[in-house]
């Protein structure tokens, strides 16, 4: 029998998109966030025909994370966090405050709870959504960029660590998505997936054994802005 999904920031769009297209492919489903929805969970139940739970979690809560896990009904196969919070990143710079709250939800708070999770499924996928943003610095979101940084080497830390076991670790890092967290930005057109095709991304890549996820063209981008000589590319508008 597969064993449920545990979907972290299940609220956000790109969580309800990766829930609805676990639950097509026959995983149940446990959502957590803050304030998981109940209709969320009823309406992928009623779509899919799967057991769905819903379970009140904050990541930021690093301390209770071991517990969380422990608590739930049956340990998951796959655990993904889909956990992101841009904020405002020209009021972040200089405001310690801000600067935690950024640093607590995009990387320290993802990071324990996937550690957590490596350390107690015994097999199967932990999955942390981070962003190219965290390739390289820009001096419009290096306090957000710095963070998803943080996370997507943590988890490259982890894969290494369960390298050889049935434990796979995934990072996923989107680019542009159309998003309620990017409303009102300017988005590039071509570079901007839809929730959906991430969600489908990530199913892909975990049929297909990949670990680290980028949108194909996503990744065309992030190669050539890597190879940049740093004298060039502090010059660039980014």
């Amino acid at each position: 029998m597969t064993r449920p999904a545990l979907i972290v920031g299940s609220n956000s769009d790109i969580g309800t998109a990766i829930a609805h297209a676990l639950a097509a492919s026959g995983h149940g489903l446990q959502l957590a966030a803050r304030a998981p929805s109940d209709r969320l969970a009823a309406d992928i139940a009623a779509r899919h025909g799967v057991a769905v739970s819903t379970h009140v979690f904050d990541v930021t809560d690093t301390a209770g994370a071991a517990t969380f896990l422990g608590s739930l009904p049956e340990m998951p196969g796959i655990v993904v966090s889909v956990a992101g919070f841009l904020g405002d990143p020209a009021a972040t710079r200089g405001d310690p405050e801000r600067i935690s709250q950024i640093i607590a939800v995009n990387f320290t708070g993802p990071a324990v709870l996937l550690e957590a999770a490596a350390e107690r499924i015994g097999s199967g996928w932990v999955i942390g959504v981070s962003s190219v943003s965290g390739d390289r610095g820009r001096a419009s979101n290096y306090w957000y960029g710095a963070a998803k940084a943080g996370l997507s080497t943590m988890l490259s830390g982890l894969r290494q660590r369960y390298a050889g076991s049935n434990v796979r670790v995934m990072v996923v890092k989107p680019g542009f998505v159309a998003t309620r967290m990017t409303r009102g930005m300017k988005l590039i057109g071509p570079l901007t997936n839809t929730p959906e095709e991430i969600a489908a991304l990530v199913c892909k890549a975990m049929d297909r054994g990949r670990e680290v996820v980028y949108p194909f063209r996503w990744w065309l981008v992030m190669l050539a802005l890597r190879s940049v000589p740093e004298r060039i590319y502090r010059r660039l508008k980014l």
